[in-house]
């Protein structure tokens, strides 16, 4: 069967950002070549993440490219490989990295799915077996499709801290929530902050043990202060920052002194009026700011093994599952920011 297979669904962006008009378009097109190394995969599922909704209405601040295939979460199995390919079976479970240049995280280059190259919004992609990971016997197809970037993100952020540690986790996306559970996993205290109540209750009854501690920034415009309070006056060790400039001082103001800054997003655009501080935050602090692009496919693996020691559970961080053909109108949901952890998009 696999071995027949000469065309697949894909959708691809249209790159018109006139309001009303389709972000992506699908399409039916030969598939992609199986070299002797590389793995054909039948997508089984495919989780959205925000950048897919800022790229397809034009916000990224890197280049990508036209009319790419959007997507770079996504789960299958492996239906036929190249003669070659030594390290992946068929019938084994997996995904792509996100970066399929990071394979060790000293990689001098990099290449991003649905960006720099074509994403995986598709029922069949092609792989080299190198650039793949095998997923988590113990998790469904769409638990499955969120560890590639929110999960590997997730576990990137939260590197070199555990139990007794506190960590501010910034909104309700999926990278923030599946940081809640990795987090609530390895001991570590945490604090969540959203602009809705209703979003924060939710999750509250949903993560009742220990209590979460929440903080609305939309309520408490000088959030930081309130973060503060909730540490006894200390500050947080660590940070998992979302929002870019606009709250990067004020994250920085209540982490403490020595304490790290996971930088992950930039939600709030790019305004360089809200960085006035941002020198004197950082020395008189000490804080360790660092960068946080993904992860390796070393790092993946490391997740993928992690989750099937404890045999965690992700169905309780996915909002929603939509059909594939959905595509266009889960781009908006995300880009609108109703969700509360993870969309997907089941095939």
């Amino acid at each position: 069967m696999a071995t027949q297979i000469t065309s697949r669904r894909v959708f691809r962006r249209t790159d018109d950002y006139t309001p009303g008009t389709p972000r992506v378009q699908l399409l039916t097109e030969a598939l992609p070549a199986l070299s002797p190394t590389s793995v054909l995969i039948q997508v089984h599922a495919v989780a959205l993440n925000y950048r897919d909704a800022n790229i397809a209405n034009g916000g990224n601040p890197w280049p990508v490219t036209p009319h790419g295939i959007p997507c770079n979460d996504a789960a299958g199995e492996v239906i036929a490989k190249g003669k070659n390919a030594k390290s992946i079976a068929v019938g084994d479970r997996v995904a792509p990295i996100i970066d399929t240049e990071n394979i060790t995280g000293r990689d001098p280059t990099r290449s991003w799915l649905a960006a720099d190259e074509d994403g995986v919004l598709a029922d069949y992609i092609v792989f080299d077996e190198c650039k793949v990971c095998k997923l988590p016997a113990h998790l469904d197809w769409v638990s499955a499709s969120i560890i590639p970037c929110a999960g590997v993100t997730a576990w990137s952020s939260l590197l070199g801290f555990g139990m007794g540690t506190t960590v501010l986790i910034q909104g309700t996306g999926g990278v923030s929530m599946f940081t809640l559970k990795l987090a609530r996993s390895a001991g570590m205290k945490v604090i969540m902050t959203s602009s809705s109540d209703k979003k924060l209750s939710k999750i509250s009854a949903q993560f009742p043990d220990p209590p979460l501690l929440t903080v609305n920034y939309a309520t408490h415009p000088e959030w930081h202060k309130e973060v503060i309070k909730l540490t006894d006056g200390v500050g947080v060790d660590l940070v998992v920052e979302v929002g870019g400039s606009n709250s990067l001082v004020k994250s920085m103001k209540c982490t403490r002194r020595g304490g790290t800054i996971s930088q992950v997003g930039y939600l709030s655009k790019k305004d360089p009026a809200h960085m006035d501080e941002f020198f004197d935050v950082l020395i008189d602090r000490r804080i360790i700011l660092r960068g946080i692009n993904g992860g390796s496919k070393h790092d993946m693996d490391d997740l993928c093994a992690a989750l099937t020691a404890v045999q965690m559970p992700l169905d309780d961080i996915i909002d929603s599952i939509e059909p594939f053909e959905k595509a266009d109108e889960a781009i908006e949901y995300i880009w609108r920011g109703k969700q509360i952890g993870k969309l997907v998009l089941r095939i």
